[in-house]
């Protein structure tokens, strides 16, 4: 069987559309083809399904090939239209190559014919597969750019969907995230028919939902309903005639979720808009992947800013109240729970009694008086392990205090033993009134709220002890931070041991210089972080070997924007942001993100400047090897009073020439 072909022939005699017919069939091509002669029969027939090819007399009684172009340019159809006439003159030919005609055959000359269709068809399809490629770098520019400006991770795959949606013109599709809590790929954002299933959850390995996760590949299903790859219960619930595709989210390193994207039958996704659908997944994996990040990185922030502020409450306030009141409205806000309470452990009685708590609708937890081991509280105090109970409901123990269950309405329940020094000082209760699934992370900052608030007590009984808390809390700090600078190090391989070569060497002039002792710190921890604006810079800009677009520049250049933006907020990270806000500023005022010049640049910044140019240009990269010394040193001479401090620079090269560093 030959190549099929659609054709749609422009021609008033039939015998003669019967030879161009069976010219074209003796070359090997199956044929479906229709004959018209008017501009209503032409419309019609293009309206009513698509064609592979239009062959056109010059001049028909009330038509021609001129009014045949114009139509087929107004319907927006891109096909190959050749002239078969035997009254075209070389004039006529010419004007009509010129409006759109790809070619123009005298009929009888059929030698010609078939390489002139050959050549066309070929052509449309090149054209064809051009304006898809184009299409495809369009959306990805578009959806890169739209999901970039997504502020939470909501809004980023609602963002996603729509874009994904709007492109393949479907209505219905959902976007589906592995929780690795649960172990589960749970239902996140839906348009069209499925919306009342928000929530549902599968297995990674079911259905085909797993199988793209599984597999990593897209998974076509022609009709969703009678698919055996999608589990029976599951078939059951989708309403028929809806087919489409199931394609993986996923970076480089793992799949973080599905997108399904569906249509009504008759209609199937073509092959580009499958690939164009890929092409959006792999985008929107590695922005979910980012967003998880950023949402990772500003939660540990909060998470340390509030560690921080009740570290000084316990060190500053002495009336245990005023700490365990601001301590307790960090538990809400950071684990994001309805109520919570501090039960301790009263001397005279050694009973566990109220002193504190919030977000209760009654004052019936004031009336709290627990022996150790009674009920939930008396067992986290007596075994000195955290109690959870996610589900009171179907609690098989006995909660001593039914009444307070019934009047608020909870459903979860977690108590944590309040211990410092081997002593169990009471308990603190965190209380919701929908079912918490808490991680592990979760648990082990609550199991930290519950360290700070035996510390608050401790302190209102023996302040003194809170002297190397104090201190082993700060290295804690700085520990995070050297983690977040590793981190960011291992994202950008390129630069792998940067951060911690620049931060020892600024450090060492900053000595030089005379600066001391906060100052120091300060310094430390803005060179350490220096870069955390860059988790806001897509992984295509950050990896990509070739010289950056001027848009990806631009980009590239937001980054000490985002890191002000992220650390300002945090209350002791703010003496620090000189150093990841104004290190690409420029002496001579060509710098970003604010053109500062001369002494308008922090000190610290000015000085971390030149350091980071040095290692930057002395260290081996991917894409070249690091300079020489004699070529580094001239650099930096040379951009002394343009891009660097004129003083600082002779006392950097000083401290180079005198350590060879």
């Amino acid at each position: 069987m030959g190549t099929y072909l659609r054709i749609l022939i422009i021609e008033d005699s039939k015998d003669d559309a019967h030879l161009i017919l069976r010219e074209i069939q003796r070359g090997g091509y199956e044929v479906e083809s229709e004959r018209v002669e008017t501009a209503e029969a032409m419309q019609a027939a293009l309206t009513r399904q698509s064609w592979d090819l239009i062959l056109c007399d010059f001049s028909l009684p009330r038509f021609s090939a001129p009014n045949a172009l114009d139509l087929l340019k107004k319907s927006g159809h891109d096909l190959p239209f050749i002239i078969v006439s035997g009254t075209i003159g070389e004039e006529s030919a010419v004007n009509a190559l010129k409006a759109g005609a790809h070619d123009f055959i005298i009929k009888g000359n059929f030698p010609r014919l078939l390489p002139a269709i050959q050549r066309e068809l070929k052509e449309a399809q090149i054209r064809r597969e051009r304006r898809e490629r184009e299409r495809e770098l369009e959306a990805i520019a578009l959806t890169s750019s739209t999901l970039r400006t997504a502020k939470t991770l909501n809004e980023m795959l609602s963002r996603l969907l729509d874009e994904a949606l709007m492109l393949v013109e479907a209505e219905a599709g959902s976007i589906w995230l592995y929780e690795p809590t649960s172990n589960t790929i749970e239902l996140k954002i839906q348009r069209g028919w499925n919306e009342e299933y928000l929530g549902s959850s599968f297995q990674p390995s079911e259905g085909i939902t797993g199988l793209a996760a599984q597999f990593g590949k897209a998974i076509v299903a022609h009709e969703f309903c009678s698919d055996a790859q999608i589990p029976e219960e599951i078939r059951q619930q989708i309403p028929k005639g809806i087919g489409g595709v199931c394609v993986p989210l996923h970076t480089e390193e793992s799949i973080v979720g599905v997108m399904f994207v569906n249509v009504t039958l008759p209609r199937e996704l073509t092959t580009g808009e499958i690939r164009i659908l890929n092409a959006l997944a792999e985008i929107g994996g590695n922005a979910i992947h980012r967003m998880y990040l950023h949402e990772q990185t500003v939660k540990q922030l909060e998470r340390l800013a509030a560690l921080r502020s009740i570290d000084l409450a316990i060190s500053n306030i002495l009336d245990l109240q005023v700490t365990l009141k601001m301590l307790i409205n960090e538990v809400l806000r950071q684990l994001h729970v309805d109520a919570a309470s501090v039960l301790l452990i009263q001397a005279g009685s050694g009973k566990l009694e109220y002193v504190a708590g919030q977000g209760f609708y009654t004052r019936n937890i004031e009336s709290s008086n627990l022996r150790i081991g009674e009920g939930t509280a008396g067992r986290a105090a007596l075994g000195r392990r955290i109690v959870e109970v996610p589900d009171l409901d179907n609690f098989n123990g006995v909660f001593t205090r039914a009444q307070l269950l019934a009047d608020e309405h909870f459903i979860s329940y977690y108590a944590v033993p309040l211990l410092t020094k081997g002593e169990v000082k009471g308990v603190l209760e965190v209380f919701n009134r929908s079912r918490l699934n808490p991680n592990r992370e979760w648990l082990n900052f609550l199991e930290t709220l519950g360290g700070q608030t035996a510390i608050a007590v401790e302190n209102s009984m023996l302040f003194q002890g809170l002297q190397r808390s104090n201190f082993e809390l700060a290295m804690a700090y700085d520990a995070t931070i050297e983690g977040w600078s590793r981190a960011l190090d291992l994202r950008d391989r390129e630069t792998e041991g940067h951060t911690q070569r620049v931060t020892d060497m600024t450090l060492k002039l900053a000595r030089k210089i005379g600066l001391r002792n906060e100052r120091l710190v300060s310094i430390r921890r803005g060179a350490l972080l220096h870069d955390i604006g860059k988790m806001g810079v897509p992984d295509y800009i950050l990896h990509k070997p070739e010289e950056l677009t001027e848009e990806e520049q631009q980009i590239m250049r937001q980054h000490p924007q985002l890191a002000y933006n992220m650390l300002e907020p945090i209350a002791y990270l703010r003496d620090s942001l000189d150093i990841p806000y104004c290190h690409h500023e420029k002496w001579d005022g060509t710098g970003y993100p604010r053109g500062l010049s001369g002494t308008q640049i922090p000190l610290e910044a000015r000085l971390f400047t030149i350091v980071d140019v040095w290692d930057a240009i002395t260290t081996d990269r991917p894409y070249r090897k690091g300079w020489p010394r004699k070529k580094a040193l001239d650099y930096i001479r040379e951009e002394s009073g343009k891009h660097f401090d004129p003083q600082l620079v002779e006392i950097f090269l000083q401290e180079i020439g005198l350590s060879r560093i």
